[in-house]
């Protein structure tokens, strides 16, 4: 229980090759093909196989995945500046344009500083009682000892909160069709970041209902927009904030503009939410100790009441419990750069133009910080919630880290912990199958094939 003390293997004071070690040719390539699941085995692999700096090419392209925290550091934050996205966010860009996620430089600057203010603590606590309500409504639509695929709830939710919160608008009657249709795009990404390793003029076979479904997002997202311009009203939320930016010259945002910021904080926000959810509500129904031991904290504090977002504060073995399952299950469960110029890593020198893979998956298994690893152990985090620090920095980073460190992280973590007490005041999870669940390396960390869980509402104390 609790954090190693041991020093990482990869910090080292003795000279090292230039180039790092890694798969080469053929053999990376049938590894990647073996692996069940594709990326998360083979990066894993070649960390437990190589260490903490490994390098590759695939299709050509020169790639690193860095495991070492001082070498995060120094990719995410001290010289960030000598990076830029990755290649594999071209595939990204093709359905949120140059949204918040994907832009670079100075647009990017200018759009973190304008969406900003949204996701400011007052702002966010004043979500609150709209998440619970939400929450408290998916309830009404459950029945007592039915088997639920309880991702597909987690995402219908979360996207009916941001939408709310973020754009004051009501898609209740959308939710299916946006559900269906990010299911199609995410399931396509991998595809697409795979060809992005390739010139642009190579086309993508097979994107017939890729396209659809973006035109189907589309539809919602250009609608919600222009519907605000015509109507008039001026609620005071995110769009009202997109709508009213002026850049240098007095112009306002074209329609493409704001409908690449909605798409990203919409569609990205949500999903991101409700695989915690998801993936926290399928740990507890695996390990039923710690479920009561969440159940007993929500009832001794709250007593039957609503959570607030305010009082949050006084549930720490939900946030426990919300730390490690984004540790197994990290909302992205990689991040991509590419270096502008030459850079030396735990004594390797890395040439320009590699593409850096920073994998929380990977680090957030690291046995050399985390103890028994696989096992799911809230208590690990219990010096981290109380404010005694004993994890070493960059060694759990589920939402980034630096400058781009993902932009509306309080409020995703605010609602998890407000949707996730909402249902265990309610309903106990069970496992409905004894197959595991695998994880789908999309853009986020999905469940293939969705999350079935068995609900049972909870007696009266």
């Amino acid at each position: 229980m609790g954090f190693a003390d041991a020093q990482h293997p990869s910090v080292t004071t003795h000279a090292k090759p230039a180039v790092p070690p890694g798969p080469r040719g053929v053999v990376f390539l049938w590894r990647l093909l073996r692996a069940p699941d594709g990326w998360l085995d083979f990066l894993a692999d070649c960390q437990r196989q190589y260490g903490n700096v490994v390098y590759f090419r695939f299709l050509g392209v020169p790639a690193c995945l860095i495991n070492d925290p001082a070498g995060i550091e120094r990719v995410l934050v001290t010289d960030y500046q000598n990076f830029t996205k990755s290649m594999d966010y071209r595939a990204l860009s093709r359905v949120l344009g140059q949204g918040l996620l994907t832009s670079e430089g100075e647009f990017w600057k200018r759009q973190r500083r304008l969406v900003q203010p949204a996701f400011f603590r007052d702002r966010i606590l004043s979500y609150g009682s709209l998440m619970t309500a939400y929450a408290a409504r998916l309830l009404e639509t459950w029945q007592d000892g039915e088997v639920r695929d309880i991702h597909r709830d987690m995402m219908r939710v979360t996207l009916e909160i941001a939408a709310r919160s973020l754009f004051n608008v009501d898609i209740e009657g959308d939710t299916g069709t946006i559900a269906k249709a990010l299911t199609v795009v995410l399931d396509d990404m991998p595809k697409l970041a795979g060809f992005a390793f390739l010139p642009e003029w190579v086309p993508v076979p097979g994107l017939g209902a890729f396209r659809r479904a973006l035109a189907d997002l589309d539809k919602i997202v250009y609608g919600i927009v222009r519907e605000r311009r015509s109507n008039g009203q001026h609620p005071g939320d995110l769009l009202d904030m997109l709508l009213d930016a002026r850049d240098e010259n007095g112009g306002g945002m074209s329609d493409l503009q704001l409908r690449d910021e909605v798409m990203t904080l919409l569609l990205a926000g949500h999903e991101t939410t409700a695989n915690t959810l998801a993936w926290t509500l399928y740990l507890l129904a695996q390990n039923p100790e710690q479920q009561s031991r969440l159940e007993a904290e929500l009832r001794e504090v709250l007593g039957g009441r609503v959570a607030d977002a305010a009082g949050l504060h006084r549930l720490p073995y939900t946030q426990m419990v919300l730390m490690e399952s984004q540790r197994l299950y990290p909302p992205a469960w990689a991040i991509g750069r590419k270096a502008i110029h030459d850079f030396d890593v735990a004594g390797y020198r890395i040439p320009a133009g590699t593409n850096v893979i920073v994998s929380q998956w990977v680090m957030h298994r690291d046995a050399h910080f985390y103890p028994d690893p696989e096992r799911f152990d809230p208590e690990r985090w219990r010096a981290e919630v109380a404010g005694r620090r004993s994890l070493p920095k960059f060694a759990y980073l589920p939402f980034g880290a630096g400058p781009r460190v993902c932009v509306g992280a309080s409020l995703a973590l605010t609602e998890s912990a407000l949707v996730l007490a909402t249902l265990m005041q309610h309903y106990r999870f069970s496992l409905a199958s004894a197959e595991p669940v695998k994880a789908f390396p999309s853009v986020t960390l999905r469940p293939r094939n969705g999350l079935r869980l068995r609900v049972e509402k909870r007696t009266a104390a």
